[in-house]
């Protein structure tokens, strides 16, 4: 049988160390050989002895998520195989974080990451259940996360002298050290008056990065997990 389908860049090949790798733009592999974390209903295939449990949040996280719609609702892999992520076709991308580094991100936008990160969901200060009720999860630690993001992202930087507001529901995330808090770009006359639908933005302030996505945020489906 010939195709294009079975071009090498289409073939899993076996894993020669354990971890996390790209599979293609759309899809990551991760060579357990032990145990890992992922998205709930991320998993697209998998070959070897594993064993998929669901992880919980703890109260903290339950409620969060009860009040917000957000969270991270996380599976543990255990076991040594092979297993593919992906979600909705969405781009992947991993990023490699040494001791010391503290990430925080959208939930909606977490796919996996190794055992050895830690994360908490915390609320964004500043933010309040005006700008969204945000709450983001804050990863630490050392070791490999994969995100996903719809579209190609786009990374700002931010600096004492350029500070950076973005839209809400576009922010992926952003380093840790920043300050967050709300930025109005319409007077109270102009929203009584239809405004341009962009009043609130969360504002992002100090030496650091910020990662927005090309598109504003989908409500995400109904699940039974």
């Amino acid at each position: 049988m010939k195709s294009d389908l079975f071009s090498s860049e289409n073939m899993a090949q076996q894993a020669t160390a354990p971890g996390m790798t790209l599979q293609n733009a759309k899809s990551i592999k991760y060579a357990v050989n032990g145990e890992m974390h992922a998205r709930q209903g991320a998993m697209i295939a998998f070959r070897g002895d594993l064993q998929f449990e669901r992880k919980g949040q703890g109260i903290g996280g339950l409620l969060k998520r009860a009040v917000t719609g957000e969270g991270l609702p996380l599976m543990a892999v255990r076991g040594q195989g092979e297993a593919w992520f992906a979600h909705e076709a969405a781009n992947c991308f991993i990023v490699d974080m040494e001791h010391g580094d503290v990430l925080t991100i959208n939930g909606r936008n977490v796919l996996c990451f190794d055992s050895t990160i830690s994360y908490e969901i915390k609320t964004v200060k500043g933010a309040g259940m005006t700008g969204g009720g945000l709450f983001n999860s804050v990863f630490t630690g050392y070791g490999k996360l994969g995100l996903m993001c719809e579209g190609h992202p786009i990374v700002i930087p931010v600096t004492p002298q350029q500070p950076v507001c973005v839209d809400t529901d576009a922010v992926v995330g952003w380093s840790a050290n920043l300050t967050t808090s709300l930025h109005r770009s319409q007077s109270f006359g102009s929203m009584i008056r239809g405004g341009s639908g962009e009043a609130v933005q969360l504002r992002l302030d100090g030496e650091g990065f910020v990662i927005v996505r090309p598109s504003e945020a989908k409500p995400e489906k109904a699940s039974a997990n």
